[in-house]
């Protein structure tokens, strides 16, 4: 009995900078590799070490904006004064080949997501306390004083919309985080509109009409 590959699924995942949304999304990627990232658009100048097509797609504000206005993204967002959009077309046909896409997204992107495609999911990860999260930003060496504040505002902002969201996880430890995120996965691929595609084949043995 063959099991036909099923379409991809669309996993949301958003947090507040320095909640360790990034880690775990590269552990989960690692430990499946059905599982991709989807590489967004951003005019935000490329970090030492990212990739250009791999972290991101940097382009510059003129492109972005060309882009945006040709329709080529799914949603955009302006964040901390540099846009960030999801390509149309680069997504479905990832999808349709059956990989499992996560999305790395704000909560406005993601707003908008879901209004496009109403069968994505969407897991919201959050620190264990406020203390928590400013530590894990004073961590990283990258920021004055002034800019952690105005991460801290946006970080906040960003956390009011957690009931929005299908899932939440709390990263206070990390190996606890991505079990279950890797729940979350698992979930999702146990769908019954999910399972009719992959298993029609089986299904329709079953119950023969």
């Amino acid at each position: 009995m063959n099991i036909n590959p099923s379409r991809g699924q669309l996993l949301i995942i958003s947090a507040p900078s320095g909640a360790g949304k990034t880690s775990l999304i590269k552990a989960l990627v690692d430990s499946d590799d059905r599982i991709e990232v989807s590489v967004s658009h951003t005019t935000r100048p490329q970090r030492p070490g990212e990739k250009d097509g791999k972290n991101y797609f940097f382009v510059s504000e003129t492109t972005f904006l060309s882009l945006r206005e040709n329709g080529a993204f799914f949603e955009w967002a302006e964040v901390f004064g540099h846009h960030y959009g999801t390509g149309i077309a680069q997504l479905e046909a990832r999808l349709a080949q059956g990989a499992d896409v996560v999305l790395e997204i704000d909560w406005q992107g993601a707003q908008q997501f879901r209004k496009l495609v109403p069968d994505s999911a969407w897991a919201f990860i959050l620190p264990p306390s406020i203390d928590s999260l400013k530590a894990r930003l004073d961590s990283r060496g990258q920021d004055n004083d002034d800019t952690i504040g105005v991460r801290m505002a946006a970080a906040q902002a960003e956390m009011s919309h957690w009931e929005e969201a299908d899932y939440l996880i709390i990263n206070e430890n990390f190996d606890n985080a991505l079990t279950d995120l890797r729940a979350v996965v698992q979930s999702l691929r146990l769908r019954t509109s999910q399972q009719r595609l992959a298993l029609n084949e089986l299904i329709a043995h079953l119950l023969p009409s």
